[in-house]
């Protein structure tokens, strides 16, 4: 009997590793932060344009300049409210395709989200 007690704590140390192993692979994934594209409009123009991404990929406009802007898609599967200077508006990508958008407010502004 006393040799089957020697595998017991052997055998729970490999259990307690393996319960270790496993709840680090699973917390790196549950940290693993959405991917996220900053676009700067500045100079009346959308910095920088065209952008590539993956789809999940979330893209964040945020206006440099000193006056109100907006970004609305061409099929308005998005459309932000009038951007005062320093404000951002978002939007997360979750299909392939190419979205060009404008300002509504300075239709000359033109660019490009082309997702993967």
């Amino acid at each position: 009997m006393r040799r089957e007690w020697v595998f017991v704590p052997a055998l729970l140390g490999l259990v307690a590793v393996l319960h270790v192993v496993a709840a680090s692979g699973s917390a790196r994934t549950s940290r693993a932060r959405p991917a996220r594209v900053n676009v700067a409009i500045e100079n009346y123009a959308f910095q920088p344009d065209p952008i590539t991404i993956s789809a999940g990929t979330t893209v964040v406009w945020t206006n440099h300049d000193e006056v109100a802007h907006t970004v609305v898609s061409v099929d308005k599967l998005f459309s932000s409210p009038e951007l005062e200077p320093s404000r951002s508006f978002e939007f997360t990508f979750n299909k392939a395709g190419t979205f060009p958008y404008s300002c509504t407010l300075h239709p000359e502004m033109k660019g490009k989200v082309i997702v993967k």
